[in-house]
């Protein structure tokens, strides 16, 4: 969720799947020899000190972030879920929320009811057949290595700073995106099919898609981080981590998996929800995080996003989607079906007066279309660089 000049609710299948590329580089004066037998060419300083004093502050992090867990669970994909008490979960670190416990449930909005013609896509590290307590939240713990990748721990789990536009081709982002604006609204629901992706893996530092939230009410300026690494969204359930890795995944020309996603404001409090899947709430981002959204966004937006760098001048081969355009259709392109908005009177409603916008058409695009059982739909993606995206 985001906040900036204007009330923006962005639903982005890039929270899910793309992350920027930048990787961590340690050198040393001294020869050394690699794994393939090769000499190392001394030719900067080796300073131990200074790496010794990172590695402090990097475990003084990890000390502060990773919670005491009472049950550790081993996903198959290697991450690592800490069962931790609600009440001391990193929300509560905040000011405005120390001493207090997760709120229960809002009303959900009228007309959301389970869908069953969707085969559902989960997490993986349900895998095995391990839970958390009841009481408890899964939270994907933090590594090391996962500090390292970043630049630095002051810009570990932040997206770069960037303007919120329809656009959104500064900075590199590049989207395919239907949107709708004019209005008030008072959340999104939609469901979308997960792919995998081949994405430059920065957070996480593999390519699995993830089920990932971010949160900013400065548009990426000061405030909001991914998932729970810092104190803000309150998670409220014990079967869904944020930030792990989903399963099962859809194939090209074979079985699709849908996922269901929805945020909306709650009428009573004012706190913006989450729900996951079959009526799975996940947890809540506490009102007084925001400015703007505090009352309403003015617009909403759904699709994929990609960060295009163009480091070595050529356009990024990150994909979108599932990698291949609109055009290819079920069971080839990556969707979102059953578009919907709520109102200030927390109605689920069907979109009216779409755009569609794609900032690259020949690198990713989007198509749009309607029928009685998706409702409002889109096919949207691509490949990146081809021969018509140099």
């Amino acid at each position: 969720m985001a906040a900036a000049s204007i009330s923006v609710f962005p639903v982005f299948v890039s929270f899910l799947f793309v992350v920027s590329s930048l990787s961590p580089v340690m050198s040393i004066s001294i020869p050394i020899v690699s794994d393939s037998g090769h000499r190392t060419p001394a030719n900067q300083t080796f300073r131990p000190s200074k790496h010794m004093q990172k590695l402090k502050s990097v475990n003084a992090y990890l000390k502060k972030i990773n919670k005491p867990a009472v049950k550790t669970i081993q996903s198959p994909d290697g991450d690592v879920i800490d069962c931790v008490l609600s009440h001391l979960q990193p929300a509560f670190d905040h000011p405005e929320l120390r001493g207090q416990k997760p709120l229960d449930p809002p009303a959900r909005p009228k007309g959301d009811e389970r869908e069953e013609t969707a085969t559902e896509s989960l997490q993986l590290w349900t895998d095995s057949g391990e839970s958390c307590p009841e009481g408890t939240v899964p939270i994907r713990r933090t590594t090391e290595k996962d500090i390292l990748r970043a630049s630095s721990i002051k810009r570990f789990g932040r997206k770069l700073r960037r303007h919120v536009r329809r656009d959104s081709t500064g900075g590199g982002h590049e989207h395919a995106v239907v949107f709708v604006n004019g209005e008030q609204y008072y959340g999104a629901k939609a469901s979308l099919n997960v792919w995998t992706p081949r994405v430059s893996p920065e957070l996480y530092g593999d390519n699995y898609p993830r089920f990932f939230t971010y949160w900013t009410t400065d548009a990426y300026q000061a405030t909001g981080c991914y998932n729970l690494l810092c104190s803000g969204f309150v998670q409220t359930n014990n079967k869904i981590a944020i930030g792990a890795a989903i399963s099962p995944r859809s194939s090209y020309n074979g079985r699709q998996f849908d996922i269901g996603l929805m945020i909306w404001k709650d009428p009573k409090h004012g706190h913006w929800w989450l729900q996951f899947g079959s009526r799975l709430l996940v947890g809540y981002w506490p009102a007084f995080l925001f400015s703007h959204l505090r009352s309403h966004a003015s617009m909403v937006q759904f699709g994929g996003e990609i960060v295009n760098s163009r480091s070595s001048g050529f356009h990024t081969s990150t994909q979108m989607g599932s990698g291949h355009f609109a055009g290819e259709g079920f069971r080839r392109a990556a969707y979102f079906r059953n578009l919907q908005v709520v109102d200030w009177d927390n109605n689920l409603l069907p979109l009216t007066n779409l755009h569609l916008l794609a900032d690259h058409s020949n690198c990713y695009d989007i198509r749009q279309g309607r029928n009685n059982v998706w409702g409002t739909y889109f096919y949207y993606g691509g490949p990146g660089r081809n021969n018509r995206c140099p």
